[in-house]
């Protein structure tokens, strides 16, 4: 099967530069949900526990389970409230009634993207509810829809965020923290003045963000590699794979890896459009379940190392190629 390398020094790069932005480490919250975008959720949350973070967030409670021997807080963005070991977030009313009495809870607000939270309207009676079932309400949160793009969208939900905040300080909750901003919002901000951040791609090494803004400096963490498992000469004119899409131009030596569709590699437009590797070899033909053809016959080939310009040829984003590899295929910290 093909495997996965990690690199722990560009992982440390990238969280010293949110640090740089926050002030200190502190302050952040990694976020590790979905096997950590992919990456393998023991071993970054390990790493990410060795140079000092003490918060995480994940999306379930089986994820919390796996690594709560690493760290002091874990927020849980998307289960059912199990116990009062771990923080949940709010995400509506009917969250609230259904949790046990003393549950450590987060109030998820919807400021403007319309997916989670509870809205504005609803803010007094989620309050009413959350001291009615005596819950220990530890912080409030929101997700910005548009932080990747130049518009007036993101400070718009600031401002509503901000709105927020007033609100529930002025009904006296002062031991209350606050964060909103996430990988896009932190990389754009100068002046960063809120509790926490949350950080999910950019600590993975990709800033989203166009080039009109300041680009911080990011480095990928993942490299993904396939083992060979045969080789054999073509002669001009033979076809390789399902269908024999590919045909030889010319006399070749040609060699099948261990990476497939199975592995959660992409099958694309084998057609119109031949994905081309780390090492600028193209793949020949249909990608198979299991194996893909290369023009090569070295034992073991890099077919990525940069997500984000995988991302461009097969016309999707960073966090799908990432996060589609499956948890089988091996990691490794290097």
């Amino acid at each position: 099967m093909a495997f996965i390398t990690l690199s722990k020094e560009n992982f440390y790069h990238n969280l010293n530069e949110i640090v740089l932005k926050t002030g200190s480490k502190d302050k952040i919250f990694v976020v590790l949900k979905d096997n950590a975008y992919g990456h393998g959720l023991y071993l970054m949350a390990k790493m990410a526990s060795s140079f000092g973070i003490k918060r995480v967030v994940v999306r379930t409670t089986k994820e919390a389970k796996e690594i709560e021997d690493f760290f002091n807080y874990i927020l849980i963005l998307d289960d059912k409230i199990e116990n009062n070991y771990y923080t949940y977030v709010i995400n509506s009313l009917e969250d609230i009634k259904n949790a046990k009495i003393n549950s450590k809870v987060e109030l998820k607000i919807d400021t403007g993207m319309h997916r989670n939270g509870i809205t504005f309207d609803a803010l007094e009676e989620a309050l009413a509810l959350i001291k009615e079932k005596k819950l220990n309400f530890f912080g409030v949160m929101t997700h910005y829809r548009s932080a990747d793009v130049l518009s007036s969208e993101f400070f718009w939900q600031q401002k509503n965020f901000d709105k927020v905040k007033k609100y529930i300080i002025s009904k006296g909750y002062t031991n209350i923290y606050f964060h909103s901003h996430n990988s896009s919002s932190i990389l754009r901000t100068n002046n960063f003045n809120e509790d926490f951040v949350r950080v999910g791609i950019a600590i993975y090494g990709f800033n989203e963000l166009p080039n009109m803004f300041n680009k911080t400096k990011l480095k990928p963490i993942l490299s993904l590699y396939a083992d060979k498992i045969s080789s054999r000469h073509l002669k001009k004119g033979q076809r390789v794979g399902y269908g024999g899409d590919f045909i030889a131009p010319k006399d070749m030596r040609v060699s099948t890896y261990n990476l497939g569709y199975g592995d959660g590699w992409f099958r694309g437009e084998y057609l119109h459009k031949r994905f081309v590797t780390a090492e600028n070899l193209s793949i020949l033909g249909r990608v198979s379940m299991d194996s893909i053809i290369l023009e090569s016959t070295k034992d073991k080939i890099c077919i990525m190392n940069n997500a984000q310009k995988v991302a461009k040829q097969l016309n999707t984003i960073s966090y799908e190629i990432t996060t589609s590899l499956t948890t089988e295929i091996k990691r490794v910290v290097i």
